[in-house]
């Protein structure tokens, strides 16, 4: 990974725990406010996933058409590259739906 990458996603990561510190902060004892912003929070983690795996595979299909029609400027490295990132990630989303799934077959398996 570059260093400008490796930058960025110790920015966001940074930002990530600001923000988490801040929710707990903000929290009160209530349950059902703290159950609401963990439905939320973590709804909107998944969706923000599911967008960048999705601009990750669009990135990596424009980068192999623009090569594939011999676009100055677009090397064949990094259509590789973007192509293995947009692999990756969507390896990752699969394992983490697969996660899901069987933590809900555990969870309806639970007798009450």
């Amino acid at each position: 990974m570059a260093i400008p990458a490796m930058q960025s996603a110790l920015a966001q990561m940074t930002s990530m725990a600001q923000q988490a510190g801040q929710a707990n902060d903000s929290r009160g004892l209530a349950a059902g406010g703290a159950g609401m912003q963990a439905d939320t929070g973590f709804a909107d983690a998944l969706k923000s996933s599911i967008q960048r795996i999705n601009e990750l595979k669009q990135t990596a299909d424009t980068q192999a058409k623009a090569f594939q029609a011999g676009t100055p400027g677009v090397e064949l490295n990094d259509v590789m590259v973007d192509m293995q990132k947009a692999s990756v990630a969507f390896q990752m989303g699969q394992q983490v739906r697969n996660r899901l799934v069987s933590a809900y077959k555990d969870v309806m398996n639970m007798q009450v």
